[in-house]
């Protein structure tokens, strides 16, 4: 039993949330991995809270950490241009990460991002779980391979696998796709463009899905 704000949680199978707002408040006092020592605070997803499409990153970057809220830095912004093209309002969709602390290590007056480790994605999953069955999507796009093993439960080969609808006992679909921090990493100008184009249409599929 832990305690956050003045109320407890027992954040064990026996506690299910009833709304997003009692899940928001039960992550920040969550200790099922140690990520929450060095994170600001939790950051659990926005949006309507029965969005027909959920998008799934990997975790806070450091701009969400300090904000408190889902893909508000430089990989938000990709996201919301992509969006915006494939003819998607993100003030539809359900926007959140598999990961719910911003995992990092100092380099300077910077904090650097470091990718979460497979027992600590897991241990969030429960979190993430509890997101879908309070919004219930029709459709969940996965950003990366972080964030399909949050969704799926398992290790997902995201180029291979891309495209592909993947039904879930819940009877919603899955769809993997890239993260958007992937295309600002790409050196070459000819390649961004190339893969951004990708990355629009695997939205596009999605919305097709709705």
């Amino acid at each position: 039993m832990l305690s956050h704000a003045g109320q407890e949680y027992a954040l064990d199978e026996g506690f299910v949330p009833s709304t997003l707002g009692e899940l928001d408040r039960a992550v920040q006092a969550c200790r099922r991995c140690p990520l929450w020592r060095d994170a600001t605070r939790g950051v659990c997803g926005e949006g309507p809270k029965k969005a027909r499409l959920m998008i799934v990153g990997e975790q806070p970057g450091d701009q969400e950490d300090l904000a408190g809220r889902p893909f508000v830095g430089p990989a938000g912004g990709v996201l919301d241009a992509a969006l915006t093209e494939a003819g998607i309002d993100r003030d539809d969709v359900f926007v959140t990460n598999a990961v719910k602390h911003f995992k990092h290590e100092p380099r300077g007056k910077r904090r650097i991002h470091k990718t979460a480790l497979v027992s600590e994605v897991r241990a969030c999953r429960w979190w993430l779980n509890a997101e879908r069955r309070l919004v219930k999507p029709k459709v969940v796009v996965t950003l990366g391979a972080t964030a399909a093993l949050g969704v799926l439960g398992r290790k997902a080969a995201v180029m291979k696998e891309r495209g592909e609808a993947i039904a879930q006992p819940d009877g919603s679909r899955v769809l993997l796709t890239v993260h958007p921090s992937y295309l600002l990493r790409l050196p070459d100008e000819a390649a961004r463009v190339a893969e951004r184009g990708r990355f629009v249409e695997d939205l596009k599929r999605a919305r097709l899905l709705l």
